[in-house]
């Protein structure tokens, strides 16, 4: 391999050693141990992160539970959490360009993805959910039991969330969760991936200064096996929130099942981004290159299989595959760079292993495949043809930048092949037809439709997924349901 990458030092962020964030404090994990953070543009050590285990997450949960029932975050008025809130996005926008940088650091994603998407929308969450805290409201239902009774229903938070936070974007996945429930009234402990934890801990610094009252958010740095399975089994934890892998998703359901605690999950997927013939197909090109490549392709909601209707393939093709060709990696933290690192060299070796598979069951590998560089974990955005759906590299998620491209010829064939896997994430249509977008909008099994576009998120719209993608509805409205429970009361007036 040789070396095709640059480097770019960063001018502002300056990862520090890091500790747990407990109780409004900082202090050293109880068994003093520590973990290297790794910068996949290089494969360098940035920093050692403390690393939490049962004996923490017990001090976290301790802290978490005083400060739910404390008078000075239970009696908070809804404005002033709203207030709260607010500050956070600004204290995040104020300091968008350290934590795009420490983003990029950890992550390998370009810097002009940190500093321009996941940043501002992780501020975003926190304002969307600020105009929330003053509107989460019972009813009064008119009942026909009971006589003379005035009946009515109170929202209340669930308590101490343990909210598990993925590796691909740690500050926005952290957002999506810390923000609706605070603006519910519940405390958190938050467990950043452990391959991604430094945002997490910077995040910990702002809420000290946007005085978010001591033990209402706590950060607990480790892994999953250790903090987070003793987060998922510990009784004074009241709710699960966790973003991963389906297989990980499965293990945190059956263990939080001893208790019956509250679980969401936004799990793994295998998104069909289906191409009609009568589509923009130069454009659904370039769009589906963006859908399967941006961010290395490292997201649940990848569109990674790319059906595309049998007399429209070839010119789909010249343009997916000549762009995907002139998309190569580069440093980081270069503004031009718009593809960047893999997350770890476990991961790496996973996804090439994929690209293996894909040569060897018969798929035509047409562009890319390779790993590049001699430091560092990139690779080549990798396109194959001609496959078949029953393929591993169609039914397994890879979670790299690596497209099948699936043939179909009718209607009914592609609404099959789109929704023959395990996952219903997301799926894109492409199509002039608007009755034939709406009726496969209507016959996708996935819980996001794009027509004629791919991959738009706002943080006012539900997201998550059917099948074995997840349970539960992030953002939106729908994250209030995540972080409250219903209370019915009943007043007898005669």
């Amino acid at each position: 391999m040789t070396s095709r990458i640059a480097t770019i030092q960063p001018t502002k962020a300056h990862p520090k050693p890091g500790k747990l964030f407990i109780g409004g404090e900082w202090c050293d994990a109880v068994s003093g141990k520590t973990f290297p953070t790794i910068n996949p543009a290089t494969g360098e050590t940035l920093a050692h992160i403390a690393e939490a285990d049962a004996a923490d997450v017990d001090r976290a949960v301790a802290a978490a539970r005083t400060a739910f029932e404390r008078k000075d975050w239970a009696n908070i008025t809804p404005t002033k959490r709203g207030q709260l809130l607010w500050r956070l996005g600004e204290l995040i926008m104020a300091n968008a360009q350290e934590l795009a940088e420490l983003e990029t650091l950890d992550t390998g994603k370009p810097i002009s993805e940190s500093s321009k998407v996941d940043i501002p929308e992780s501020a975003d969450c926190f304002f969307y959910y600020a105009g929330w805290a003053t509107k989460i409201t019972g009813e009064t239902i008119p009942v026909s039991r009971g006589g003379n009774c005035f009946a009515y229903t109170l929202r209340e938070p669930i308590g101490v969330c343990g909210q598990i936070i993925p590796w691909n974007f740690p500050l926005q996945m952290l957002a999506w969760k810390v923000a609706p429930a605070l603006a519910c009234g519940n405390t958190v402990i938050v467990k950043p991936a452990e391959q991604t934890p430094l945002t997490a801990l910077r995040f910990g610094e702002l809420c000290i200064e946007a005085g978010v009252p001591a033990g209402v958010v706590n950060i607990l740095t480790g892994f999953g096996e250790t903090a987070g399975a003793a987060m998922v089994a510990h009784p004074g934890v009241d709710k699960i929130a966790f973003t991963g892998s389906t297989e990980v998703g499965q293990l945190i359901m059956r263990d939080a099942a001893k208790m019956l605690k509250k679980v969401s999950l936004e799990l793994g997927g295998k998104s069909p981004n289906i191409v009609f013939a009568d589509a923009d197909v130069e454009l659904a090109a370039k769009t589906a290159l963006m859908g399967i490549f941006w961010n290395q392709g490292e997201m649940c909601t990848a569109g990674s299989r790319i059906l595309v209707e049998e007399s429209a393939h070839d010119a789909f093709m010249e343009t997916l595959v000549g762009r995907a060709k002139k998309s190569q990696p580069g440093d980081p933290l270069d503004p031009k760079t718009r593809l960047g690192a893999l997350i770890t060299e476990e991961h790496i070796n996973r996804v090439m292993k994929f690209v293996e598979t894909g040569k060897s069951g018969g798929a035509s590998l047409v562009a890319g495949g390779e790993r590049i560089a001699d430091s560092g974990y990139y690779m080549q955005p990798t396109v194959f043809d001609n496959v078949e759906n029953s393929m591993a590299i169609a039914q397994e998620e890879i979670f790299g930048p690596v497209a099948s491209v699936i043939r179909f010829k009718t209607l009914e064939e592609a609404a099959h092949i789109a929704n023959a896997t395990k996952y219903g994430l997301a799926a894109g249509v492409w199509t002039r037809d608007v009755k034939k977008a709406h009726a496969f909008a209507k016959a996708i099994k996935a819980g996001t439709v794009w027509v004629n576009t791919y991959s738009l998120q706002d943080n006012a719209l539900p997201f998550g997924g059917y099948k074995m993608s997840g349970i539960g509805r992030e953002l939106g409205a729908g994250a209030i349901d995540l972080y409250t429970q219903t209370k019915s009361v009943w007043v007898d007036l005669n």
